[in-house]
């Protein structure tokens, strides 16, 4: 079994992570925090490329996850590999974070926003869901699943959630010395660029993360929606 891990981020795809939180990630890491990535699938669907299955696209976006990480000084990935813009708020999903919660024991989650309006991935969306459900109550209380405790995963309590992609923003993290890092973390998912072909992904980047920086007393910033959860 992995160590306590301070930090876990709960992604719906491979390069999820790096876009919402790596900055903030490699500042994290750098400070001697550990932190575990859980992507719950592995984005065999984002491709439009004919000759490229499914199965060989989980592949290398796996890879390209696994490097990303390295990057930005990632301790564990994990992958649960559910289908790709197959997520649904099941009880199999819900306990499948769950036991990645009782077993890494985070004081701290990161997840997409589950409360996004309008144009949101179905996947970010129900990814943020059920991670928060399954923080609360699920993963804190010990009668929800007996099973578990069988185990050894004892019920853990996360102290705050972040949400990434959020709307009511209420935390914004400087990132103007980890920049560069998210930089090169997001250019190891060298598919879902091509894929994306964002022409001048540096510069977008920047002007992007310096919009989420508005009004603090730095340049360049994540933006999250930051939950103390006190039950």
């Amino acid at each position: 079994m992995s160590d306590r891990s301070e930090i876990m981020v709960i992604t719906a795809h491979p390069d999820d992570a790096e876009f919402g939180s790596a900055g903030s990630v490699a500042k994290w890491t750098r400070d001697g925090r550990r932190v575990v990535y859980v992507v719950c699938t592995s984005g065999d669907k984002g491709t439009d490329d004919p000759d490229v299955t499914p199965r060989q696209l989980a592949k290398i976006r796996e890879k390209e996850q696994k490097a990303a990480a390295a990057v930005l000084g990632v301790s564990e990935v994990v992958f649960l590999r559910y289908p790709d813009q197959g997520l649904e708020d099941t009880p199999d999903f819900r306990k499948a974070i769950v036991r990645q919660i009782r077993a890494f024991k985070p004081e701290m989650i990161v997840t997409s926003d589950p409360y996004r309006r309008y144009i949101w991935h179905r996947d970010h969306r129900i990814t943020g869901q059920v991670t928060l459900d399954a923080v609360f109550p699920f993963a804190r209380d010990l009668a929800a699943y007996p099973d578990l405790i069988e185990e050894g995963l004892m019920p853990h309590k996360v102290q705050k959630i972040l949400f990434f992609g959020a709307e009511d923003i209420n935390l914004r993290i400087d990132i103007t010395e980890t920049f560069d890092l998210k930089l090169a973390a997001l250019r190891c998912h060298e598919s879902q660029m091509a894929q994306l072909n964002i022409p001048d992904l540096e510069k977008r980047l920047w002007e992007r993360c310096r919009e989420m920086a508005e009004g603090a007393d730095f340049e360049v910033a994540e933006a999250f929606h930051q939950v103390t959860v006190s039950l």
